[in-house]
């Protein structure tokens, strides 16, 4: 599993998300943070905990970001995040244990959890309803989600990566669901 994750000023809510990386049990063969333009030094964190960076000097939305990572990644199985996700550290090693129970599927995403980290109402707000639209969901899924997703390496290549035309963070993730299902390739949520 290589993790990919695109930043651009990740600030705490980026340290929290490295850590978090970090204390993965077992670890990933890999991570690698794309600095998208960034200009408050967060890539810096990630070298400190010995991850590979990759510096990309203007932004250009997490699209381009995620797919140089993809590009550059080792590992048969990519797992993105978001830089203000933080995982459980059994994470990776369900992604891995789905992926080999389960040769069939191309892609799977996890669950918003229950606690949201941020303080303000709006954030809980959405932060709980993702939550509660990803427990009351079927598990065979018709999207993606970067915020917590894996998808086989060469699928992913095969389907050209995320669409880099949107400019800010949108639906890209999104859509590469759509054009995933659309070839036939199987989606699961992963509730836990």
């Amino acid at each position: 599993v290589s993790v990919i994750i695109p930043v651009h000023n990740g600030g705490e809510s980026f340290r929290k998300c490295l850590s978090s990386v970090a204390d993965s049990e077992p670890p990933p063969e890999e991570v690698i943070v794309v600095a998208d333009g960034e200009s408050d030094g967060s890539w810096r964190l990630a070298e400190a905990l010995d991850m590979q960076v990759l510096r990309i000097p203007v932004a250009g939305g997490p699209a381009r970001a995620r797919n140089l990572g993809a590009r550059t990644a080792k590992g048969d199985i990519l797992f993105f995040t978001d830089a203000d996700v933080t995982i459980p550290p059994d994470t990776i090693d369900q992604v891995a244990t789905a992926f080999q129970n389960a040769p069939e599927m191309a892609a799977l995403f996890g669950s918003y959890d229950d606690e949201p980290f941020e303080t303000n109402l709006l954030s809980q707000y959405k932060n709980l309803l993702h939550h509660y639209v990803h427990q009351t969901s079927k598990e065979e899924a018709s999207t993606f989600w970067t915020g917590c997703g894996a998808i086989r390496r060469e699928i992913f290549l095969e389907m050209g990566g995320f669409n880099e035309g949107y400019r800010r963070p949108s639906v890209e993730d999104i859509e590469l669901g759509y054009r995933l299902r659309k070839a036939g390739y199987k989606i699961r949520m992963i509730k836990e």
